[in-house]
């Protein structure tokens, strides 16, 4: 697996997960909301320290260079 995001990127995903994973998350009265706010915090977490997105792969996106 050879990485596909950037340096910056990675901050960014990793500053996401860190807000929406933490006390500071939004919560909303919509119980699948919540769960999906969870979800998209854990996958962004992953992928910042993994370095790959697969949405990055299906999409043919490579900013490793940015």
């Amino acid at each position: 697996m050879e990485h596909n995001l950037g340096k910056l990127d990675r901050i960014f995903r990793f500053a996401l997960a860190f807000w929406w994973l933490g006390p500071w998350a939004p919560q909303y009265g919509i119980g699948w909301v919540n769960w999906l706010i969870i979800i998209v915090g854990w996958i962004s977490l992953v992928e910042s320290f993994f370095g790959w997105c697969w949405l990055h792969n299906l999409l043919k996106i490579h900013n490793k260079d940015q």
